[in-house]
C-alpha cells in the first residue's frame, strides 16, 4: 500500500468531545470519524484492524470446533416475548415497527434468534454437540454513549452459541470456549485477566469477563494476592463486618437541619461514618427498593437486584417514586417502615451488625441516633442480604489473603446459560431412551471494536498508539527522507516490494511531505516498525529500523532487511 493512495487523514489536536486515549488517538490517527453520539465510521486503518482481531477469532473459533453463521440484525418480537425479555431487556433495546405494525428490535443480543434456529433443526441426541457464532454489528440504546468504542450504540461483536445434551457435555463446551478465549487475547496482544462476573440481563449461571488491565476502564476488579480468585467487583463476596458489642442506647431523634447526606450528618454530630447508616433508594420496574449499607460502604446495584429477584437492573428512584411511598430524600432509615407489594427494604448483613448507629428519621431536617437495627427495625419486613461493594478493608474469600484492585476493560465474557432458553423456547433434543430433553446451552461473546479500544488503552504514549504487531493495521512502514530524490524512491521501492514477496505486511509512505510531519504521523498511527531510507542509506547501504515500542534504532543492511524486520517482528 502506498501512502500517497491511502485514505487516512490525521488530526494535530485532540478532539474536544473525546473522552478517553483511544477515543482521542483513533480520531487523530484516522482510524474512525464519529456519527453521532455512540456512531462511529471505520476509515481503512481502522478497519485493516479490525479485520485482523476477526482473523485471529475466526481461527480460534475454528480450531474449538465451532462453526460460523450470520442472522439478521432485525429480530422477530415474537420469539423475545416467547422467551420473557421483550420487556424485561429495558430501554437499551433498539425497538422498531415495520410498515404492517409487527414489532422488531435491532439485536443487542442472538439468544432468542440462535435457540429458535437450532430447535428447528436439531432433534436427536446424535446431532449434538453444535457450537455455533457469528461476527456482526450488534445495537444497544446507550443512556450515555461516551468513551468512543468502549460505550457505543453499534458496535461489532462475535457471538457464540454451545448446545449440549447436559451439564457435564456444557461444562466441556464452556472450557472449550475459556480456553479459545484466553488464546485470542494473548495473539491479539493484550494484558487481560478472566474473572468472574455477573451473567446481567443474559442469564445463566457460571460466568467469567476477559478484562482487559486499564485505567480507562469502567469495571472493578478485585483479585488475591495470593490465590488466583479474581473477579468483578459486583459479584464480590464481602464478609460480615461486625461492631464492637455495646449496650443499646435510647432511640432519640435530632435535628440535622439541611445535612441531607451521610457525610453531611456524620460532620454535624461528630460521628465517625461506620457508625452511619446509609439509604439509597431504586426503582427495579414499578418497584421501589430501600437499600441500606453502612455509612463507609457502597451499595452494590448487582447484589440489590438478586436480592429482589429483579429482572432488570435499579435504577435511581424518582421524587415521584419517593413520594408515592412516602420516604423524605436524604432522611430514610427502615426504622417504622414497612415493606408493601409496591415497596420493599434491603439491608446489607454488615449494617446488622452495628450498634448505636445514626440514620435518617424518615421526616425532613432529621435522624435518629442510637438505632439498634436488630430492636429497632421491623425484621419480618425487610430483607437481610450482603449488598455491599467489596472494600480495601476485606480479605480474599477464597484464602482470607489480602485483596488487589485494578480497573479493567471488559472485552469478552462466557456463559453456561443453562436451560433458561432452550425451555422457554422449546429448544429439545430425543435422549437414547427417546425422550425428550431441554438442550444445555452455553454463550460466548467477545466485542471486537472493543478490543480494538482496549489495545490502545494499554499500548500508547505521549506521541501514539504503539500497536501489537497482531493487529496493527500495517507491520511496517517505509519512510524515504525525500520522497522527490529518485534515488530514494528507488531504494524504497526495492525494500517494499521486497517485503511484500515476503509477505510482511507493509506500507510505503510515498508522499511530499517533509520528512518530520511523516515520522510524527507514523508514531500518532502506530506501526510496529519504521523503516528510514536516506542520504546515509544511498553511502552507507544501511537503512535505520526504528521499533516503535522501544525507540530502539537499529542499522541494517539493504540486503538483510527483510530477515532482519522478520526476526524483530518475531519478537513483538
Amino acid at each position: 500500500m502506498l501512502a500517497s493512495k491511502l485514505y487516512a487523514p490525521t488530526l494535530r489536536e485532540v478532539p474536544s468531545d473525546a473522552d478517553v486515549v483511544s477515543q482521542q488517538l483513533m480520531l487523530r490517527a484516522g482510524f474512525m470519524r464519529k456519527v453521532a453520539n455512540g456512531l462511529y465510521s471505520f476509515l481503512p486503518l481502522g478497519w485493516r484492524s479490525i479485520k485482523k482481531i476477526e482473523a485471529i477469532i475466526r481461527e480460534e473459533m475454528d480450531r474449538s470446533g465451532a462453526q460460523e453463521v450470520m442472522m439478521p440484525i432485525l429480530q422477530p418480537a415474537d420469539i423475545w416475548k416467547e422467551s420473557g425479555r421483550w420487556n424485561a431487556y429495558g430501554a437499551e433495546m433498539m425497538r422498531i415497527n415495520d410498515r404492517h405494525d409487527v414489532e422488531y428490535c435491532l439485536g443487542p443480543t442472538h439468544e432468542e434468534m440462535i435457540t429458535t434456529l437450532v430447535k428447528n433443526e436439531i432433534n436427536s441426541y446424535r446431532q449434538l454437540p453444535v457450537n455455533l457464532y457469528q461476527i456482526q454489528s450488534k445495537f444497544r440504546d446507550e443512556r450515555r454513549p461516551r468513551y468512543g468504542l468502549m460505550r457505543s450504540r453499534e458496535f461489532i461483536m462475535k457471538d457464540g452459541y454451545s448446545f449440549d445434551i447436559d451439564d457435564a457435555a456444557a461444562d466441556v463446551s464452556y472450557k472449550t470456549m475459556y480456553d479459545a478465549y484466553s488464546r485470542i487475547f494473548t495473539r491479539c496482544g493484550l494484558t487481560f485477566r478472566p474473572v468472574e462476573a455477573d451473567s446481567g440481563a443474559i442469564g445463566g449461571s457460571n460466568t467469567h469477563e476477559f478484562m482487559a488491565i486499564a485505567e480507562a476502564g469502567e469495571a472493578d476488579i478485585i483479585h488475591c494476592s495470593a490465590c488466583d480468585y479474581a473477579a468483578n467487583i459486583e459479584i464480590g463476596k464481602p464478609g460480615i463486618m461486625k461492631q464492637v458489642e455495646e449496650d443499646l442506647k435510647e432511640l432519640e431523634v435530632v435535628d440535622t437541619p439541611q445535612a441531607s447526606t451521610i457525610e453531611a450528618v456524620a460532620e454535624m454530630l461528630n460521628l465517625p461514618l461506620e457508625k452511619t447508616i446509609k439509604a439509597v433508594v431504586y426503582a427495579i420496574e414499578d418497584k421501589v427498593i430501600l437499600a441500606m449499607v453502612r455509612g463507609d460502604h457502597d451499595v452494590n446495584e448487582v447484589a440489590v437486584q438478586h436480592a429482589v429477584n429483579g429482572s432488570v437492573e435499579p435504577e435511581m428512584a424518582t421524587p415521584e417514586q419517593l413520594e408515592k411511598v412516602g420516604l423524605t430524600a436524604g432522611f430514610i432509615s427502615p426504622v417504622g417502615l414497612k415493606q408493601t407489594d409496591d415497596f420493599a427494604i434491603v439491608v446489607d448483613e454488615s449494617v446488622m451488625e452495628t450498634y448505636n448507629v445514626c440514620g435518617g428519621a424518615n421526616k425532613a431536617d432529621a435522624h435518629y441516633i442510637n438505632i439498634n437495627p436488630k430492636r429497632d427495625f421491623n425484621t419480618e419486613d425487610i430483607i437481610v442480604a450482603p449488598i455491599r461493594l467489596i472494600t480495601k478493608d476485606d480479605v480474599c474469600p477464597e484464602c482470607h489473603s489480602p485483596l488487589e484492585y485494578s480497573k479493567g476493560i471488559e472485552v469478552g465474557q462466557v456463559f453456561k446459560l443453562g436451560t433458561k432458553y432452550s425451555e422457554s423456547l422449546q429448544a429439545t433434543y430425543l435422549d437414547q431412551n427417546g425422550r425428550p430433553n431441554a438442550m444445555v446451552m452455553g454463550c460466548y461473546g467477545i466485542g471486537v471494536s472493543r478490543t480494538l479500544a482496549a489495545a490502545i488503552e494499554q499500548y500508547h504514549d505521549e506521541n501514539g498508539i504503539i500497536w501489537p504487531r497482531a493487529i496493527a493495521p500495517f507491520e511496517v512502514v517505509i519512510v524515504p527522507i525525500n520522497a522527490k530524490d529518485e534515488a530514494l524512491m528507488s531504494t524504497s521501492t526495492t525494500i517494499y516490494d521486497t517485503l511484500l514477496n515476503d509477505k510482511v505486511d507493509v506500507l510505503l509512505d510515498d508522499r511530499k511531505d517533509r520528512a518530520g510531519v511523516k515520522f510524527k504521523d507514523a508514531d500518532l498511527i502506530g506501526y510496529p516498525l519504521r523503516i528510514t531510507v536516506s542520504k546515509n542509506t544511498l553511502e552507507s547501504n544501511e537503512v535505520e529500523i526504528r521499533i516503535r515500542k522501544t525507540g530502539e534504532a537499529i542499522n541494517c543492511p539493504i540486503g538483510e532487511v527483510s530477515g532482519k524486520v522478520q526476526e524483530l517482528l518475531s519478537q513483538l
